[in-house]
């Protein structure tokens, strides 16, 4: 038996009804400034264009010695920089719009992807070890190392995914904002579940499965 909504509809960010007996303990989403910072590389990104757009116009100044020349050399060159930087600022702030992530007594529940939504159900027996990274302003990141024999591809996870760990991927709550009051909240629900001491098996089945059952990593797009 399945809670259900006054609608009938799924809770938001959660692919089909919870089973009874199971709720949800926290809601989140990434912030999109500290994801366009951290996993996009925004800020690293500007600083590579400043660079050179500084040395396209010292070039063009020491070809001409005319500041008129060096600042059109560099003025031909801003529009990319600026329209690449756009993009990847967009592409965390749809990201933070569509992304959900979910923490109930039992599993999390990351649903995310901007054209094509999936949702990945873990359970907490298949949950190896939580890390986390705090970031001054408070937001941070939650990687989870999945126990042995469990998998999920890094390109299907990205940018929710803890970076260049491409042979064993490690899911993340990424940008979330107070993380580590939410890891807090994580390890109490895991302690009270059980899950260190009674690992699940998580398995991967074909696209289209509908994860109503909390012992198995499922997929549903």
């Amino acid at each position: 038996m399945v809670l259900k909504t006054e609608s009938g509809a799924p809770p938001r960010g959660l692919p089909d009804h919870l089973p009874r007996g199971e709720t949800i303990l926290w809601q989140g989403s990434p912030q999109w400034r500290p994801l366009a910072r951290d996993a996009l590389h925004l800020r690293a990104l500007a600083a590579y264009f400043g660079g050179l757009l500084a040395l396209r116009g010292l070039v063009a100044w020491s070809d001409s010695h005319q500041w008129q020349q060096a600042a059109l050399a560099m003025l031909w060159l801003l529009p990319l920089a600026l329209a690449a930087l756009g993009v990847l600022a967009l592409i965390a702030w749809l990201s933070g719009r569509t992304s959900v992530y979910t923490i109930t007594n039992r599993r999390i529940v990351l649903t995310i992807g901007i054209a094509l939504p999936v949702s990945f159900n873990i359970p907490f027996g298949s949950i190896a070890a939580v890390d986390q990274r705090i970031h001054p302003d408070g937001s941070g990141d939650l990687p989870l190392t999945l126990s042995a024999g469990n998998k999920i591809a890094y390109l299907h996870l990205w940018p929710h995914a803890r970076p260049w760990q491409l042979r064993r991927s490690q899911p993340m709550l990424r940008s979330i904002p107070e993380a580590a009051q939410v890891g807090a909240l994580l390890a109490r629900a895991r302690a009270e579940a059980g899950a260190a001491t009674a690992p699940a098996p998580m398995a991967t089945p074909d696209r289209g499965a509908r994860p109503t059952q909390p012992g198995l990593l499922q997929v549903t797009p």
